[in-house]
């Protein structure tokens, strides 16, 4: 039977200080946000020095630069970078498929969806530790909107909460999901999508549906050793029905070599089809296997201990 996430499965102390070695550098964010520690495309009253431009009516008279106007005799006002907070949309996947406990041979039975969570958790963490945003935004067969906009380190326990209610859903329906938040027009930032993008349509209509996206992307891709290798699922051999966990239908196959070798090409194109996606929408892409330390392999998007996009 499937279960939620317990909220003592995410709330793990010594699992959020393990993230304080961790930090996102961001380039530059869209302007309208609140005071932040992102540089923003905005010029405002910041600190850093950006630029110069003739005066125009409105202008606070305070950033005209009096040194220019008595050599020129021109009047120039001084452009600064202004720093504003980075929204961070987090999409995880909560059908069927994420909370399925699996076991392989010799190993613990758990779930896709803690892995999910707790990645979600840990990136909240960091962008708390800047000031900026977060949003939980949970997909199944349709788009939730949990929290739309949370800041400070309350956030974290939010999420924990919030998250350790969530239901699986009987289906995933990405692209529709995408399709709503893209008309939700909210301020550009970061969407970080988290599932094991294994969609019924497929992922050519992701593909489509990403173009109605203005934020920056990230996939975390949640997988397991089952997923290239079905050879370690515990008692998978010889006749067996295998069931959609989501969709109830069902096949009687036979595990041959042959059977076991076109199922891993057909896993692999799929993972090169999905690195593609990613890579044509400038995205970031990382496996994260639900069966090892969540932290450990965040940590490889950090360079020099901070994420970069």
């Amino acid at each position: 039977m499937n279960n939620s996430v317990s909220y003592q499965e995410l709330f793990d102390p010594d699992f959020l200080n393990s993230l304080a070695h961790l930090s996102m550098t961001v380039r530059r964010v869209a302007g309208g946000g609140r005071y932040g520690e992102r540089l923003s495309r905005d010029m405002g009253t910041g600190v850093e020095f950006k630029d110069f431009r003739p005066y125009a009516k409105g202008d606070d008279l305070r950033s005209i630069d009096w040194n220019i106007y008595r050599r020129l005799g021109k009047v120039f006002i001084r452009l600064f970078d202004e720093q504003q907070d980075m929204p961070l949309y987090f999409m995880p996947d909560i059908s069927e498929s994420m909370f399925l406990s699996e076991k392989a041979h010799g190993g613990a039975s758990s779930t896709r969806a803690l892995a999910a969570f707790r990645a979600v958790l840990a990136l909240t963490a960091v962008t708390t530790n800047h000031h900026d945003s977060a949003g939980l935004f949970p997909f199944g067969k349709q788009l939730q909107v949990v929290l739309k906009s949370k800041t400070g380190k309350a956030s974290l326990m939010a999420f924990a909460r919030h998250m350790s209610q969530l239901q699986p859903q009987s289906q995933s329906n990405l692209v529709q999901s995408l399709k709503k938040m893209a008309s939700m027009n909210m301020r550009p930032g970061v969407l970080v999508i988290v599932s094991d993008f294994f969609l019924a349509d497929g992922l050519q209509e992701l593909a489509t549906a990403l173009r109605s996206v203005r934020h920056k992307l990230l996939f975390i891709q949640v997988t397991r050793k089952l997923d290239s290798d079905p050879r370690l699922q515990a008692d998978l051999n010889g006749e067996v029905r295998l069931t959609d966990c989501e969709s109830g239908e069902f096949a009687d196959i036979a595990i041959t070599p042959q059977i076991v070798a076109r199922y891993q090409q057909a896993y692999k194109q799929f993972n090169e089809e999905l690195s593609g996606i990613a890579a044509s929408n400038r995205a970031g892409l990382l496996q994260l296997d639900a069966d090892e330390n969540v932290v450990e392999q965040l940590s490889v998007l950090f360079q020099s201990g901070s994420l970069s996009v």
